[in-house]
């Protein structure tokens, strides 16, 4: 049932709707701001390499110059434990939270479409809409990872920009409900990520529930052109796996033929 009454005319409605889930006109200082905590996340996203560990400190410096927002308290909390860390423990950490679990992956378009032929779409809809604000990826993660779809959000703005965030919005309840339930500090980084969106409705809650129950969609088909992996699993930017070896046509007595495997 909707929540305004049924005299105001739809036009009305509709627009009541779309203020309530955009921000507010931001001042150009607010709009920096914003996209620096969106940089921000994106960093402290991505696998923690040599480059990002050896720049805790300075991330740590930036965080504490934020405005007092709940936000920049997350943000703060997550920084304080990542500076703490030996660098082989943050990788770990890292795999074992964002590799190895289905409910707290980075790539956004799963948690929607799962592994079904609308996730390739969508993947391509994500390209193309990168393409058009004039902003080329290098290549190196898809489209739809979070660190990328966040400095997209950094460098084109409130409205655009931070568009998909808005339409993954479950996706990320979902990764920051997997990581705080894993006792992860990196879902302090997603509770400073979920602060700049509109709250989430109850259709959101039960559909963010039904997700923990039950996990996305799923379908036996290939996501060209992006393709898959395994038991249907999406293959990782980088990941090599070998097709199965076709079932020979005939086979030579072991005596007058060998066979050797790849070297």
């Amino acid at each position: 049932m909707s929540p305004h009454p049924t005299t105001i005319p739809a036009l009305v409605r509709t627009r009541v709707r779309a203020a309530v889930r955009r921000p507010a006109r931001l001042t150009l200082e607010e709009r920096a701001g914003r996209a620096l905590v969106l940089r921000l996340v994106s960093l402290l996203l991505q696998y923690p390499d040599s480059e990002l560990a050896s720049a805790r400190t300075e991330l740590t410096t930036v965080v504490e110059a934020l405005p007092a927002t709940p936000g920049a308290e997350h943000l703060a909390r997550f920084t304080n434990w990542f500076a703490a860390q030996e660098p082989e423990a943050l990788e770990r950490h890292y795999v074992e939270m964002f590799d190895l679990r289905r409910k707290s992956s980075l790539y956004l378009t799963y948690y929607l479409h799962g592994d079904t032929r609308r996730r390739g779409m969508a993947l391509l809809t994500l390209n193309q809409r990168y393409r058009a604000a004039g902003w080329d990826t290098d290549g190196g993660e898809l489209p739809d990872h979070l660190p990328v779809v966040l400095e997209f959000a950094a460098l084109a703005g409130p409205g655009g920009g931070e568009a998909p965030l808005r339409q993954h919005r479950r996706g990320l309840e979902l990764i920051h409900r997997a990581l705080t339930d894993a006792g992860s500090p990196y879902g302090h980084v997603l509770a400073a990520l979920l602060t700049l969106l509109p709250p989430p409705t109850e259709a959101d809650r039960a559909a963010v529930a039904q997700l923990v129950a039950e996990g996305p969609p799923n379908e036996e088909v290939g996501l060209d052109p992006y393709g898959t992996y395994g038991e249907g699993e999406f293959a990782p930017p980088g990941t090599f796996v070998p097709p199965m070896p076709a079932p020979p046509t005939h086979v030579p007595p072991a005596s007058t033929s060998r066979r050797e495997g790849p070297r």
